[in-house]
């Protein structure tokens, strides 16, 4: 039966264990570059046996974070560049999440300061955002109410989402991953009470709010292959006020359906009630993981959510998943997959440390050594 610290075939490279690094933003680029810390970051973490960066925006409206560094310029696929040839000196495999946050953004960071777009025109209050205050501070602020895309807007982030896949590539990358989770862009058209279009993108069938996540799934194969594509999803996730509704699991059981016919890289999902997989949990349990499974059954399933070491194991031998996401352990953890092997302590990460600043909380997280502990 697998384990957490067996290896596994993805994409044409054999992964030296099934830990993820899971995408987390920790908006360290005020120039919107990835520099040489971005490069030590992620070469210190390198040990995972797949690296997904933090959401890349794919356009300047895609911002939704201050200081987050995208993939839209030579600049930054230079910078990317720096990234992705720290982590294979060091023997990693790293994919960059692509991202578009949608409503979940504020007007101080997109172009001359124009409202953000979205599926909707819908505002929210529940959603706070990473930007300058009144004052000119980073911290959390509400968002800007949206306005909503055309549908020409619709079809040009579908070729967005494409050339960042190849601006990917061309930096290094060994894949990329589609953010559709979390409440941003391309949730808000997958759910049916943000999303009030009248359009071929509306909420009226499944197939037509499924339809912008699937022609960028196609977009992106065309470029780049599918073998190099991965998605994340997070079904009942109620992150940036996304709410319940009826059709969640047939949602994602099509739409993991319609990744298995295309034979994509991989599906990511994302455990925001931390479930674990517990049959008694709300959110991805153990049955909904089953049929997960049978929809996608030949790519690499992941579960990323408080995980744990037993947890993942007993998921992987299960048969349930084949890869296991973790994210803030590897902030404090950057040898997380050594200690979670040896049984050492894990370090605890300073949560006002997370967004924005330098090296302070980002690369100076020390290995564990055993002989300074004994």
């Amino acid at each position: 039966m697998p384990q957490l610290f067996d290896s596994y075939p993805l994409s044409g490279h054999t992964l030296a264990n099934r830990t993820v690094m899971a995408p987390m933003t920790r908006a360290r680029s005020p120039s919107h570059v990835p520099d040489e810390m971005v490069a030590t970051y992620y070469r210190q973490r390198a040990s995972a046996g797949l690296i997904v960066t933090e959401g890349v925006p794919v356009s300047p409206a895609a911002h939704g974070v201050l200081y987050v560094p995208g993939i839209y310029t030579p600049e930054q696929v230079a910078g990317w560049r720096k990234v992705t040839e720290a982590v294979h000196a060091e023997g990693g495999v790293i994919f960059a999440q692509l991202w578009h946050v949608g409503r979940a953004s504020h007007a101080s960071l997109q172009a001359d300061g124009q409202a953000p777009v979205s599926s909707t025109s819908q505002a929210s209050d529940k959603i706070m955002v990473f930007a300058l205050d009144a004052e000119g501070k980073p911290g959390f602020i509400p968002a800007t109410p949206p306005r909503a895309m055309t549908t020409a807007e619709v079809q040009q982030t579908v070729q967005d989402f494409a050339q960042a896949a190849a601006n990917a590539i061309e930096a290094g990358f060994d894949g990329i991953e589609i953010h559709s989770a979390n409440g941003y862009l391309l949730e808000q058209f997958l759910n049916p009470v943000v999303n009030d279009r009248t359009d071929q993108y509306g909420a009226d069938t499944m197939e037509n709010r499924c339809r912008f996540v699937l022609e960028i799934v196609d977009a992106v194969i065309d470029r780049i292959g599918a073998q190099r594509t991965g998605i994340r999803f997070s079904p009942w996730g109620n992150f940036n006020d996304m709410p319940a509704y009826d059709e969640t699991a047939q949602t994602y059981l099509y739409l993991a359906g319609e990744m298995a016919n295309r034979e994509v890289a991989y599906v990511h999902l994302m455990d925001q009630h931390v479930g674990q997989g517990r049959p008694d949990a709300s959110g991805i349990n153990l049955d909904y993981l089953q049929l997960m499974r049978a929809a996608y059954p030949r790519g690499a399933l992941i579960l990323a959510g408080n995980m744990t070491l037993d947890t993942g194991n007993r998921l992987l031998e299960a048969g349930v998943l084949d890869l296991v996401g973790f994210g803030q352990p590897f902030i404090s953890n950057p040898d997380l997959v050594e200690r979670l092997r040896n049984g050492w302590p894990l370090a605890t990460p300073n949560r006002k440390t997370y967004y924005g600043g330098g090296a302070e909380g980002y690369t100076d997280y020390p290995a564990y050594d055993p002989a300074a502990a004994s």
